[in-house]
């Protein structure tokens, strides 16, 4: 199908002026600024942080594009991947009229975003083996749907969508294809990054929050066509990626055989789990993943759930979600914190 993005952005959007910050106005270097009503004086802290920070971060979206190899211009960042997904409902769906489809049991800030917007969330569950339902999908879409939310690996279950099944709502699909790979370098599936020059529709969702281990900075990142991220950039708040977390990141993406090696372990160490849990009486199924986390089916999930909080271990259950009844969705943790968690529920199990 033939993709027209002037056709999805909304009217008031298409006549906005953005905001243009004094940085915006300005490019090349300068010794002195008087031009952003800045404290000319510095900060309080040991390093100034008086200046605002580059309001399209040019320099982590190069070092990104070298990690990626994707064009910087195909690159939007978002303080966290909520703003992304906020930014795709502000843009592009109209209040009270445009719906999106939400593929549940899946990543609950999709319909929340959706909610907060006034956005109608159209709800195609998953089938029993945790994929797509294209025929559901294909009914539910009318002239009125703009987005098609899929997240990949999913979250909660773990699992990765079927290639073909998201490429079959690619091509049929005219409106944005979100695909959210939060999860991504933990799992052996390609990313669709590699496919953004054959879909101009498509939406790529990464994170720096998960493998990166940068959850507290909040970068959340987009990779699309052009039209989209410059839309994503016109309507974005003009300092959305603070100074110190642009720093960080920087720092830490020169750190990629660190990560390599940590997400290698985590995979490794996700196994070890799984394989000791299968051993406990009180687990039924642990659903495979392609994940940092195990969705496992277990006797009295929410008893389970109180019983470790009480032991100072945290998961979540998942116990009251679609498709998810009686499951706990647990992060795998360093071996140390892995040897506790099956200390803990051994103890608990027998007092359940």
């Amino acid at each position: 199908m033939a993709f027209n993005i002037d056709a999805l952005i909304r009217s008031n959007i298409k006549k906005l002026k953005p905001y243009s910050s004094a940085r915006d106005e300005f490019s090349g270097e300068a010794s002195i600024f008087l031009d952003a009503n800045e404290n000319s004086f510095g900060s309080p802290l040991p390093k100034n942080y008086n200046r605002y920070p580059d309001p399209h971060q040019r320099k982590l979206k190069e070092k990104i594009s070298s990690i990626k190899g994707v064009p910087p211009q195909h690159i939007f960042l978002g303080n966290g991947s909520d703003e992304c997904i906020d930014l795709l409902f502000r843009a592009f769906c109209n209040p009270g009229k445009d719906n999106v489809i939400l593929c549940p049991p899946t990543y609950g800030m999709y319909e929340v975003s959706a909610n907060i917007n006034d956005i109608e969330s159209r709800k195609i569950s998953l089938t029993k083996d945790f994929q797509l339902n294209l025929d559901g999908i294909a009914e539910a879409t009318d002239e009125q749907t703009k987005l098609i939310f899929l997240c990949s690996p999913n979250n909660p279950t773990g699992n990765s969508l079927y290639h073909k099944d998201i490429e079959i709502i690619l091509n049929n699909f005219d409106g944005l294809v979100v695909i959210d790979e939060a999860y991504i370098n933990f799992s052996k599936q390609q990313s669709f990054i590699r496919e953004l020059t054959e879909y101009p529709n498509l939406v790529v969702m990464q994170t720096l929050s998960k493998a990166w281990g940068l959850a507290a900075l909040r970068v959340g990142m987009i990779f699309s066509s052009i039209p989209v991220i410059d839309i994503l950039n016109k309507i974005k708040p003009p300092y959305n990626i603070n100074q110190a977390s642009q720093e960080l990141a920087m720092e830490a993406l020169g750190n990629i055989e660190q990560v390599n090696t940590w997400t290698k372990k985590l995979v490794e160490e996700r196994e070890k789990l799984r394989k000791r849990l299968q051993e406990l009486s009180q687990v039924q199924y642990i659903y495979p993943s392609d994940a940092n986390f195990l969705l496992v089916k277990i006797n009295k999930p929410r008893e389970m759930y109180e019983a470790l909080v009480d032991k100072g271990i945290i998961v979540r259950d998942r116990s009251r979600v679609i498709l998810c009844e009686g499951c706990l969705r647990i992060t795998v943790g360093t071996p140390e914190e892995n040897e506790v968690l099956m200390k803990a529920i051994k103890q608990s199990e027998n007092n359940l």
